[in-house]
């Protein structure tokens, strides 16, 4: 895959770009990575790149010619992905993210000031949002979906289940993990995750990560597919958290 970025500080990159799983997956060709300076297709002596808006208000606006000119500037390709950072895009999710992995290219658009001239969005082929709150540039968004996006790249990370065994792997919420040592200034590991129980273990970690999203997100429920099983786990946790017996049968698994 291969990931252009078009900013107005390509050195915000330098550093994320090298380091860890991302520099790993760069060093080792999975990754191709280049940044394209905005200021470089600026028109006049000074580099100008923004100007007030029409209309009036406060801020800065950047200008059409050269974040289209940057645009521009990268050669389409077959499976390219052209995307505009701004907080009124869709929603980034992990879905999202996996089809973004499919691309040959991702090409991202870091705004900065008060935003874009309208007319831009007709040169891109998304609009991506990475919550609702405002950052001073693109570039942090940037990043979050390259780091996203890389670890589901082929060959990026060591174990290819890492990518689907984890939070929104499934539309669920990841279960807890334990390590070394098995009992922690008196707080101990599940004794399930000690007892070499595979099919246990399985089914506890099902539970814990459904029970967690019920608790922490319920939200993501709606999209997930449930078995009869996890709405049992559901419908115990509710009652234990009002006091009541959920009755029924039980599947022996506590935490």
């Amino acid at each position: 895959m291969q990931i252009t970025v078009l900013t107005l500080f390509p050195e915000y990159f330098d550093s994320p770009m090298a380091a860890s799983l991302l520099g790993k997956a760069v060093e080792n060709e999975r990754v191709g990575f280049r940044t394209v300076q905005i200021r470089d297709f600026a028109h006049d002596k000074h580099r100008t790149v923004d100007d007030t808006p029409f209309g009036g208000g406060s801020g800065m606006v950047m200008k059409p010619e050269p974040l289209v000119e940057a645009l521009e500037s990268v050669p389409p390709r077959e499976g390219q992905v052209r995307i505009l950072l701004t907080p009124r895009g869709e929603r980034l999710t992990q879905p999202l993210v996996r089809e973004l992995a499919e691309s040959s290219e991702l090409v991202f658009l870091c705004g900065r000031y008060e935003g874009f001239d309208e007319r831009v969005t007709e040169w891109v082929d998304r609009e991506i949002s990475i919550g609702d709150f405002v950052l001073s540039g693109g570039e942090p968004a940037a990043l979050m979906i390259i780091e996203a996006v890389a670890r589901l790249v082929p060959g990026v990370m060591g174990n290819a289940e890492s990518g689907v065994d984890e939070s929104f792997g499934e539309g669920l919420l990841e279960y807890p993990q334990y390590t070394r040592p098995a009992e922690f200034r008196g707080r101990k590991v599940p004794d399930v995750l000690l007892s070499g129980h595979h099919a246990a273990v399985r089914r506890w970690r099902r539970q814990q990560s459904v029970v967690t999203t019920w608790r922490r997100r319920p939200d993501l429920l709606a999209q997930a597919a449930l078995t009869p099983e996890d709405q049992y786990w559901i419908d115990e946790a509710a009652a234990a958290e009002s006091g009541q017996s959920a009755g029924g049968r039980s599947f022996g698994i506590k935490d």
